[in-house]
């Protein structure tokens, strides 16, 4: 894993598993998210005719799904300019005020860092 800069280790690793997950399957996005006990979460992108969810709307799913009372960090890389509002509701809706958002590009290169 490549160093990037001003992101912690386990910042670094939500990148990888984003990155890893949208090229897996070729998504317009890829998100991961690490929950209040470690726990990381990856996905891509569903766009089916009947079911349309982010990237980032998975993973709060995934983590909700896993018994997570929390979130610490989120990672989502796409072409997109920002995080969409609906995925910052949701990661707000489980993580709280404080959740670190990086958002950054297919290549793992973070554009900007935000909180919820």
């Amino acid at each position: 894993m490549s160093d990037l800069p001003g992101l912690s280790a386990e910042d670094q690793k939500l990148v990888t598993l984003a990155r890893a997950t949208r090229a897996r399957t070729g998504a317009l996005e890829g998100a991961a998210v690490r929950d209040a006990d470690g726990r990381t979460y990856a996905a891509a992108t569903v766009d089916l005719p009947s079911l349309q969810v982010s990237a980032v709307g998975v993973c709060v799913a995934m983590a909700v799904a896993s018994g997570a009372k929390g979130l610490e960090a989120a990672v989502v890389l796409s072409a997109a300019g920002s995080v969409a509002d609906a995925d910052l509701s949701a990661l707000r809706d489980l993580g709280g005020a404080g959740v670190v958002v990086h958002r950054g590009d297919a290549r793992g290169a973070i554009a900007e860092t935000a909180t919820t």
